[in-house]
């Protein structure tokens, strides 16, 4: 009797402890004398979806259609675009001979009492710079002590629904529903939560766009 009890504790614990679902984006830019360079991946189950290299991004699970797909791969073009040509902009107005290294790492997980996380982090350099806090939708700074650009960073992206409200949206709503959609073993995702999947990729440079504008602006201390 005792070693079944063991053995259920065991198992129950195995159970507790099993892994969640996850998905994850990690973007890279590299920003030098108003050059951008961009890298980046998407992760289903540990599962390669989406890459992204320079303005290239594809899919590599099938999660949409080839229309739809293609329709997104020109939002995101159109995009990065965007960012690359403002980034030239600000160079030209604050030239800067240092090169910086933004990261921005965002998805959510879901576990398997049902209970989901989501998350974004950024890095500046290698070094902890913004977090979102998902319930407030709230930019909030992690640079050691005061830095300016992080203030100016942190302010730009406060300011847009679409890097607050949307980008809330994403990771509680969108995200987490595509996890819950894999979990019933469906490997579809119905109603409203087929907003693309990609739409993290643009919210993630759009947050870039900000962070960008704010290394630009207060190199000089003029921010």
């Amino acid at each position: 009797m005792l070693r079944l009890l063991l053995l259920a504790g065991i198992l129950g614990c195995g159970a507790e402890q099993a892994a969640p679902l996850a998905f994850t984006m990690l973007q890279l830019t590299r920003v030098y004398k108003g050059n951008s360079m961009f890298r980046g991946n998407a992760s289903l189950n540990g599962q390669l979806s989406h890459v992204l290299e320079g303005n290239n991004v594809t899919q590599v699970i099938p999660l949409e259609s080839p229309d739809a797909w293609a329709r997104r791969q020109d939002e995101v073009i159109a995009y990065l675009g965007n960012f690359r040509q403002l980034v030239m902009l600000f160079n030209k107005e604050r030239p800067t001979d240092f090169t910086h290294h933004l990261c921005c790492h965002l998805g959510c997980r879901l576990y398997p009492n049902g209970t989901a996380q989501s998350f974004y982090e950024v890095t500046l350099n290698r070094t902890a710079f913004l977090s979102f806090h998902v319930p407030s939708a709230t930019w909030e700074r992690r640079w050691p002590g005061e830095l300016p650009v992080a203030a100016f960073a942190q302010a730009q992206l406060m300011k847009y629904p679409v890097t607050t409200q949307d980008l809330q949206y994403f990771l509680n709503t969108t995200c987490v529903s595509l996890l819950q959609a894999q979990s019933a073993r469906t490997g579809r995702v119905s109603g409203r939560s087929r907003t693309p999947l990609v739409l993290g990729l643009v919210l993630g440079s759009l947050g870039l766009l900000g962070m960008a504008l704010g290394i630009f602006l207060c190199t000089g201390g003029s921010c």
